[in-house]
Order: structure tokens, then sequence, then C-alpha cells
């Protein structure tokens, strides 16, 4: 690479060039290496001209003829050789794709070239000159050489064919995120840095209020990893209730143990429901990350099974996480049964911990093969009070001073009422952040995060569009909307068709004292409800057995029809 310039002029130019101890000096129709994509393949060119750009020329550039390597010409392009050719070897390039102007500071070092002799009779096969440098040695294809009438006219012919099929850019062709040169920008203010700690990405440093769920899954994963054996859990509890945070610690823990030769090392794999387009995936992705080795679902769950049924010297135990294990369900639940069932073998050494929304998920969806797999050892994470909320809060801003004690109060008690969902407790507390640092017609006077500023991120939470509509809508259908959450409740889902969703709208209808609805007015409510965005509705004439699904989320619902 080159330190600096020195000094130029038109006719030369004086570089510094690492590992040389003198600065070196390159004119025009000297041979060059110049700075590529590949360190150890760097382009070669030869100077036709040295020249100033800019205003006062003070940018150097030089005018280059290219070369092409081996690697670079398509293979139909090298069949015309009619011979081998050698690694090294290179082609003149004269393609008008490649700019031919290059700025000097990427010209690595000078090269020498020499023209070796080759017999008259061979000069159409192989004529080669080499180029030789303090590092390697480069074989050059010379057509500039005078040669016979025939071979002549082959190797020109051979050249123009060549060019248009090697389009070459000489400097960063391949996009890429550039570096980044300043270090992240520090928070400004007290409520940027709450901003920061309150994201939901962000790892807090203790997972408080959930000591006991963290003791109880700890204890049955050590203990398999110790004895060697295998074993089901099952964790379920609402969503935003620290199922996932928590395993998530556990891992991290149990890793640390394996670290400091605690406990014997493990595999940890983590699949998600929600990230798959189909059940059988998960196959492949146990597979990929176990062994690295690609396949398809068939042959993976093969490999899988030839794995956990026979014994292997110094096998490790494996901990598989599976999150929204409900996705994982098909009409003959085999993905289920043998995530289940693998465990229970002698060799496996399987621990399996299974993560969903429904705590009794087993009883509804799985067939009795399979629940039977799943075995009784189950774990059931209940949703946040209003005091755990708040000190999930408190516990995160780890004591900077951003919020009245009031406005934690407030959120916490209002996002428990709801739904516990920790989640949406940090998302409401980031945005009233927000409208504190913006406010300027009601500001606080403490410079904190007041009652008011938290009432407004509430409102805002909680007031829009498809809010709104929930309110605006008749009886039957917030009843319907009503009927949809109580089905997908039942069945552990987030789908189900209108038929099932009906039944459960004319119970809700006795219970409310109605009279209930004709199927074909149920299915004008649905239909409304579809148009408005408010449902999902399959595209298709099946009438009582189209699928719906929700399109809003269920506390928005809830929130809506609480507040109606």
């Amino acid at each position: 690479m080159i330190d600096s310039v020195c000094s130029l002029c038109v006719s030369s130019l004086v570089i510094s060039v690492e590992g040389l101890p003198r600065p070196t000096i390159i004119i025009p129709e000297q041979h060059i290496l110049i700075e590529g994509d590949d360190e150890d393949n760097p382009y070669v060119a030869k100077v036709i001209r040295l020249f100033g750009d800019g205003e006062f020329g003070e940018q150097m550039k030089a005018v280059v003829q290219w070369f092409v390597r081996v690697s670079e010409v398509p293979l139909s392009k090298l069949k015309l050789l009619g011979r081998e050719p050698h690694p090294q070897e290179i082609f003149h390039y004269q393609g008008r794709i490649c700019d031919d102007e290059v700025n000097v500071e990427s010209i690595l070092r000078p090269v020498q070239v020499t023209v070796a002799c080759v017999h008259p009779k061979v000069l159409g096969h192989k004529m080669c000159t080499n180029i030789t440098t303090d590092v390697k040695s480069i074989k050059f294809k010379n057509i500039d050489s005078w040669m016979s009438g025939h071979h002549l006219l082959t190797m020109l012919l051979l050249f123009q064919q060549i060019m248009p099929g090697t389009p070459r850019t000489p400097h960063q062709a391949t996009p890429s995120i550039p570096c980044r040169s300043l270090p992240t920008r520090q928070p400004a203010n007290i409520l940027e840095e709450a901003r920061a700690r309150l994201h939901v990405s962000s790892v807090p440093e203790s997972l408080p209020c959930r000591e006991q769920e963290f003791q109880d899954i700890y204890s049955f994963v050590e203990s398999k990893i110790i004895d060697g054996t295998g074993g089901c859990m099952y964790i379920s509890g609402v969503p935003g209730t620290g199922k996932t945070a928590t395993v998530h610690e556990v891992m991290r823990c149990l890793q640390h143990a394996a670290d400091v030769d605690e406990i014997p090392t493990f595999h940890f794999i983590e699949i998600n429901g929600m990230k798959m387009t189909d059940p059988h995936q998960a196959y492949v992705q146990i597979l990929q990350n176990l062994t690295g080795q690609k396949a398809t679902p068939d042959h993976a769950a093969a490999l899988l099974d030839k794995r956990f049924n026979n014994p292997a010297p110094r096998k490790q135990t494996t901990v598989l996480l599976v999150d929204e294990l409900d996705l994982l369900w098909t009409r003959k639940q085999n993905v289920m049964y043998n995530l289940f069932d693998w465990p229970t073998q002698r060799h496996a050494r399987l621990v399996v911990l299974t993560i969903a929304n429904t705590m009794d998920l087993p009883e509804r969806i799985m067939i009795n093969r399979v629940a039977s797999r799943l075995g009784l050892t189950r774990m059931s994470f209940q949703p946040y009070s209003f005091k755990q909320l708040q000190q999930i809060i408190m516990s995160r801003l780890n004591k900077v001073k951003a919020f009245e004690e009031d406005a934690l109060q407030l959120v916490s008690r209002k996002v428990a009422a709801l739904s516990g969902d920790a989640r949406r407790c940090l998302d409401i507390c980031r945005r009233a952040t927000e409208i504190c640092e913006h406010s300027t017609t009601n500001p606080s006077a403490t410079g904190l995060v007041g009652m008011s500023h938290v009432m407004e991120a509430l409102n805002e939470m909680f007031s829009s569009a498809y809010i709104t509509a929930i309110k605006c809508a008749s009886m039957q259908e917030q009843l319907f909307l009503r009927a949809v959450i109580a089905e997908f409740r039942r069945l552990g889902l987030e789908e189900a068709t209108f038929q099932q969703v009906f039944v459960q709208h004319q119970a809700l209808c006795r219970l409310e004292g109605l009279q209930p609805i004709s199927v074909s007015e149920g299915l004008a409510v649905c239909q409304r409800l579809g148009a408005c965005r408010l449902l999902l509705l399959e595209p298709s004439r099946l009438g009582v057995l189209q699928r719906v699904r929700l399109n809003v989320s269920q506390d928005d619902v809830l929130y809506a029809l609480k507040a109606d």
C-alpha cells in the first residue's frame, strides 16, 4: 500500500511502498500492480500516462491498460485457446465497460517485465512473458509481439471474443457496508439514556420477578445435562410475561457453568415456529445447527432420528428451545410427536423446552400419543402485576431518574389491568420519554416524565383507527370480535373457521340476553368486519368453513371493548 505521495510531475510519480526502504518511481509504459478486491490477486496494468485532476491538479491519476487473469475469463472463452492455460497467465483487456483511469493511491508497486523466448512453431499456442516481483511470478500473454499472418489473425479473434465477457471494475466492485469511522453517539441527556435502557432489545443486567421460574427451569435442565438423560418441559403464558427471556437467561448461566467446567458441555439450539414457512422446516434447522449439514426435511428427519436413537461415543447433551410451539401443528402432528419422542430414547441425550401462549395447548390440539410424550413437566408464567411491572421498569432504569413515581405507577396499573404485557409497558414508557423531550406546550417543571406525558402516550397507543372502529361497531360486531378471541383462546391458535366462531357468538348472545342471529346474518357481520380490515378472511367461497384471523392485537380489541 502507498504510505504517501512525495512528489509528482507530468512524466513521473514518486511513491513510498510498504516494505521498501526507499521511494519508488512510476513512469509511463511501466507495468504495475493495482489494489483489488483480493489482496493475494491484485490487478495487473500498464501505465499509459500520468496527469493531475481537479482545479489545481492536486488529484493525481493514471491512465492504464488492463489485463485479465485466467480466473476472470469465462470457461466458454478459455476453450478457444485450444490448450490448458497456466494458472497465472493473464490476457490483454480492451473492453469499454471498464474505466481506464485510476487514482494513484490504489497503485501497490511496479513490476519488472521480461520477454521469454518462444519457438515460432508454438507461437500460436503458448506465447508468454514473465512478470517478476519480489513476491510472485506472473505469466503474461503478449500479443503485441510480431507474429506470422495466420497466428496473428487467430490470436486477435480470440481476444475480441474474450473481451465482452470479462468486464472489469478496478476498485470496490462489490457494494459493502462502510466501516464505522466514529463511535456510537452517547445519550445526550437523561431521557435519551432512559429510552435506550427501556428498549425491548436491551438485555438487562438481571431478570426481576421471575426468580422462582428461573430456578425451576435451571434445575430441570442442569439435572438432565449432568445425568446425561433427556426430557421435555412445556412452558406457557400470555405474551410479554418473560418466558423466552427467562429461558435465554437460564441458557446463559448454564453456558457459563459449562465454560468453567462445573457441568458437562452441551449444544444449545433455538427454533421459532414464527420464522418457518412450513413446520417440517424444523428438522432442517435442527440438523443444520447440530452438524452444519443441509438437507431436505424428509432426509433431515431421517438423519436426526438416526442420531437420537443410536449410541455414540462422547455424545454431548443437546438442549432444544422450541418457541411458538403451536405454529408447528400439522394434521398428522408428526413434527410435534418426533420432537417429544426423541428425548424419551435411551441414547438421545436431548432436552426439549417448548414455549406457547396457551396453558392447556396439549389437551386442546394434541392427540393422545403426542400429549403422552410431552409428559407432566409444565410451567405457567402468570401475567405481571402492576408492582412487578413497576419493578421491571425500575431495574432497567438502574438509578436513572427519568420518571416521576406517580407516572410509573400509572403506566404499570394501566398495562397490568389490560394484559400484564411487559413489552407493551416498555413501549409506552419509551414513547412517554419522547413526548416529554419534545414537549413545548406542557413541559414538566422537574424535567422528568410526568402524568400528562404518560397519559398522552397511553392515548396514542390505544387510540388508533382500529380501536375507534371497534368502539363505533354495532353490538353484534363487537360480540363477534369477542367470539373470535374466545375461540382463539379455546383452540390455542391464532386462526379459526367461521363455523367455530359462530358457535361462540351464539353462546355470547344467550349470555348477554340477546336473540341469536342466523348464519347468513353472522356471515354478513363477518364480512363487514373484514371490509374494515379488523378481520382477515380467507378469499374463498367456502362460506361457514372460511378461515378467520384477527388483523389487530387481542389487547387492542379488549381495550376498546372494555373502554366502551
